[in-house]
């Protein structure tokens, strides 16, 4: 299943970072594209984009697991969801999309670990390459939203 992973530093604590991403309602001011948020509950959360037309998109998701960071960010948090393909038209092209954030104290800082894995159906598997590339610019950005919300810049 291909697998893109993206790290940054970012200069506050892991319990900082972990307050922004285990709640669904901060990730249009992260999350790339993210317009809303919709039918948000402890495990289960909508994420509505929208796009280049203008036409509203849904992608559904499920928490897997979450585990707040320890004191002093030992153990480190970690928060993994996956998004709801059957029935979607994303099934086409998706048989699965899981997400995992990673959280690890590294002086004064936390270091923050976005991983996208996903596997492709069909025809699509021919894209794996380029379909990483565009998941790690995608967290690249959903870093520096991050970044930017939790420092101020």
């Amino acid at each position: 299943m291909p697998t893109a992973r993206r790290s940054r530093t970012v200069p506050v604590s892991p319990q900082q970072v972990w307050e922004v991403i285990a709640d669904p309602h901060h990730m249009p001011r992260w999350w790339p594209d993210v317009k809303r948020m919709e039918g948000v509950e402890a495990d289960r959360w909508t994420q509505v984009f929208t796009t280049k037309k203008g036409r509203p998109v849904r992608m559904d998701f499920n928490l897997l697991q979450s585990e707040p960071p320890g004191p002093g960010g030992d153990p480190p948090g970690r928060r993994v969801w996956e998004q709801d393909i059957a029935g979607t038209p994303f099934e086409r092209v998706l048989g699965e999309a899981v997400t995992e954030i990673l959280l690890e104290p590294a002086d004064h800082s936390t270091r923050v670990t976005i991983a996208l894995s996903q596997k492709l159906r069909g025809y699509s598997r021919t894209g794996g390459f380029l379909l990483r590339r565009a998941t790690r610019a995608k967290l690249d950005e959903a870093l520096r939203g991050l970044e930017r919300i939790l420092t101020g810049q």
